[in-house]
This record gives structure tokens, sequence and C-alpha cells, in this order.
């Protein structure tokens, strides 16, 4: 009897210590320890924060206003940073959503590459062209993704303060 409450107690020790140990290992992380749990929880928190390819999209929309003020005010430069920053926000939602790769194959490779090419050549009048038919790859990847209500159009407004 006392052998098997030796054992029992040994157990409840070895467990509450394990535990103990578990969580001095995995302290809260961020500012203001937000992010809780084993690291596996903290990258699944992390991961739902990046969330889909949705925040990849609001990014793009972003840059692809950018780009189109950017064209017209002859911002060369900085519309080269916005058809870079277009193709790597699409690429890392792409990691986070593989299943969209297959829509975005004619965009990624053929679309935005004419248009980093007229960029990068200064062609007003090519990039006034350009940009309506990187409008129509936008609206293409959408209705193949099943959600051709998401039509994006030229901007109107400028939104953002940076100009040439």
């Amino acid at each position: 009897m006392k052998t098997l409450l030796t054992t029992a107690l040994l157990g409840i020790s070895v467990a509450l210590f394990t535990a103990c140990s578990v969580r001095e290992n995995n302290p809260p992380s961020g500012r203001d320890g937000w992010l809780k749990g084993t690291p596996h929880e903290k990258l699944d928190v992390v991961a739902n924060q990046l969330r889909g390819f949705d925040m990849a999209m609001v990014e793009t929309g972003y840059r692809y206003q950018e780009l189109y003020w950017a064209g017209t005010d002859r911002n060369w430069e900085y519309a080269e940073h916005q058809v870079e920053k277009i193709k790597q926000a699409i690429e890392y939602g792409l990691v986070r959503r593989p299943k969209r790769t297959q829509s975005a194959e004619t965009f990624l490779h053929e679309v935005l590459p004419e248009m980093e090419k007229i960029v990068k050549a200064k062609d007003s009048v090519g990039f006034l062209m350009n940009f309506e038919m990187l409008t129509k790859g936008c609206n293409a990847c959408h209705k193949e993704e099943k959600v051709p209500y998401f039509t994006v159009n030229t901007p109107i407004h400028r939104q953002s303060p940076i100009r040439r």
C-alpha cells in the first residue's frame, strides 16, 4: 500500500513539475503578452492574424491604386516599387492559400511582368493602355475564383499623399 501511495505521489509530482516546466518554457510573447500557449499554438494564432488571401488582396488593392497614380505622375521608381510589392503580396498570399495558385498564374507570369516592362521603359502612353490590361487581369482572376462581384476599376480619387 505504501509503495502504491508513493508511486501515485511520485506520478502526481512529475505531472505537476512537467506542467509547470511547460508553462515556464512557453511564456507569453508579443507586446503585452498576448501570444500565449505552446509554440505550435502561438504559430496558429499568428497564422490566424495573417489570415488567408483576403489580406493579400487588401494590400494588392492599395498597391494597385498607388501604381496607377505613380504611372500617371510619371514617378517611375515609385511605380516600379508598387509592381514589386503587388507581386510580393500575391506570392505571400499564395503561400497561405495555395489553392488560389492556378488563378493567379496568368496574372503573375504574364500580366504583371508586362506592366513591369512598361514601367521600366518609362512609357506613359503604354502605361495607360497596359493598366487597362492589368485591371482586366484582376477581374479575370476574380471571375475564375468565383467572386466576379469583386470588380476592379481604374482609380478615380487619389487617397495617398505621395506625389511626384
